[in-house]
């Protein structure tokens, strides 16, 4: 099978597209992809109660209202049923060890459906350690299960299609939400409300899904991976330190006491803070507990260019910048490289990493 799907990955053409009923040249006269679906809840899987709406709705129920790639094979998996809000770091290694046992049978795709809430951070955390050529894709909705139109049908179909494409291998972890298809580093969610609720600042999409048919707008580029034993690896406590206008070093300080083995900064502008920050930062760092500093911004890299409690005083006290990763991610960069030996080692080869090469497997 790894044979097969290595040949199917030479054959595709960038920018071709595949359409419903339309079956990749690498396809035929070897069977249609077989698909696993692995339902989370979420809203897509959402309906009315008289408490507040409530994930519900089985896997089969979702795929039965959306429409499966002609000739594609969909198998379900109910891993969960509640709000992504709702998660802990124990669901976090179920959905990894679940991703794992879809890919080591002969699925050609696994889509997760998932709460928009958390979507982004838990793309990137199983982005993180998916190594596999084969697409990964997360999808969703805006409105729920039971709503008279709901988007969650639309959303499911175009991630079925991406994860049938040979246009969606070697590119790591998706996220498909209204036509658009984003790498797992760099989505983030935009808007609360709106079918429109995701978008990558900076990046934009790499695919397109236009009525089943999926478009290349970037090459595929692997992104880089940590290892990560789901069986034995604990994932450690790491927090977010807001920055703000008058802000002290009392959360920062407050994190570590309450056990944070890491801290983000979610720092002012390309990477700043101030001298009370960069005191707490030097403190944390001698006593082997990592910073990242991410910015606020929505959008850009966090470089180290100002002294008098800027990014340049930040590093100088032994903090890592983290490139373009939101806070959120850059959490949970950390959080899996603190399952490392070396930590910042991890952290450092990880940012550093060759994003830009195109696979031409």
């Amino acid at each position: 099978m790894v044979g097969l799907l290595s040949w199917v990955a030479s054959l595709y053409v960038p920018g071709r597209q595949y359409g419903r009923g339309q079956a990749p040249e690498a396809w035929k006269g070897h069977g249609m992809p077989l698909i696993q679906l692995v339902a989370t809840g979420g809203t897509i899987a959402s309906r009315s109660t008289a408490a507040g709406r409530q994930a519900q709705a089985t896997g089969a129920e979702l795929l039965s209202r959306s429409t499966i790639p002609e000739g594609a094979e969909v198998r379900v998996v109910d891993l969960a049923a509640k709000g992504s809000f709702a998660w802990q770091h124990s669901d976090l290694r179920t959905l990894i060890r679940s991703a794992r046992e879809q890919l080591a049978g002969e699925a050609d795709g696994v889509v997760i459906t998932h709460g928009t809430d958390t979507m982004e951070e838990l793309a990137f955390l199983l982005d993180l350690v998916h190594a596999d050529p084969r697409p990964v894709v997360f999808t969703g909705a805006q409105r729920p299960f039971d709503h008279p139109a709901p988007d969650g049908p639309a959303n499911l179909a175009d991630a079925l299609a991406v994860a049938s494409s040979p246009l969606a291998r070697n590119r790591g972890v998706l996220l498909s939400f209204d036509g658009y298809v984003y790498l797992a580093r760099g989505v983030t969610k935009v808007d609360t409300l709106s079918a429109h609720a995701f978008d990558a600042p900076g990046r934009g999409p790499a695919l397109r899904v236009a009525d089943g048919a999926v478009s290349a707008l970037t090459p595929a580029a692997r992104p880089p991976t940590l290892r990560f034993d789901h069986g034995t690896a604990e994932l450690p406590k790491v927090d977010v330190v807001p920055l703000y206008v008058g802000a002290d070093a009392a959360g920062l300080r407050a994190g570590i006491e309450a056990g944070a083995r890491g801290l983000v900064l979610a720092a002012f502008g390309a990477g700043n803070a101030n001298p009370g920050i960069v005191e707490a930062v030097r403190d944390a760092a001698a006593d082997g507990v990592p910073v990242l500093v991410c910015s606020r911004v929505p959008a850009g890299p966090v470089v180290p260019l100002y002294t008098g409690g800027g990014g340049a005083d930040l590093l100088a006290a032994g903090a890592v910048f983290g490139a373009d990763l939101n806070p959120w991610q850059g959490r949970i960069l950390l959080t899996v490289a603190l399952t490392l030996p070396d930590p910042l080692a991890a952290l450092r080869v990880w940012l550093e990493a060759d994003t830009t090469k195109e696979v031409r497997a």
